[in-house]
């Protein structure tokens, strides 16, 4: 009865000693590691893109969550209930889900993604009146980012 007792003890110890998380370090880098010299906030890229759909850039934002940790996938508030979708371009990386929370410095190309009525403009179907395509858009997904390197900052 006595060794049971040890038993499911010293299981009980080694299970909790192996869940502490470390923490992520300040200045860790994934990837590349990224030019902070031209730093903008991830709240002005939208406007600093203008009619631009493509631009390499250094942004920094506060991770909301990482979605997928192989491939580096996360989500960045990029201020006014606004979302910016990264992922590396290397599927290699792979991010810690302790990063949530995190303010990071990423360093690649941002992009806008085209709506439905933008691509259909573009394909010549601009049908108006009843025949009108009816589109749901998220507005809160309107760039997404391509990283090349990542820097924790805070």
């Amino acid at each position: 009865m006595k060794f049971l007792l040890f038993f499911i003890s010293m299981f009980c110890a080694v299970s909790v000693a192996a869940q502490k998380h470390i923490p992520i370090p300040h200045g860790m880098v994934y990837g590349q590691k990224p030019d902070t010299l031209t730093v903008m906030g991830a709240n002005k890229v939208e406007a600093f893109m203008g009619k631009k759909t493509r631009i390499i850039t250094a942004i920094e934002g506060k991770v909301i969550r990482v979605t997928k940790a192989k491939g580096g996938w996360f989500e960045m508030d990029a201020g006014n209930s606004k979302i910016i979708a990264a992922h590396f371009k290397d599927y290699n990386i792979t991010l810690p889900k302790e990063l949530t929370g995190r303010t990071v410095i990423i360093d690649g190309v941002a992009q806008k993604l085209f709506i439905a009525d933008d691509l259909q403009h573009l394909a010549g179907d601009t049908v108006t009146g009843k025949k009108q395509h009816q589109v749901k858009t998220d507005p809160k997904r309107k760039v997404t980012f391509e990283v090349r390197g990542l820097l924790v900052d805070k």
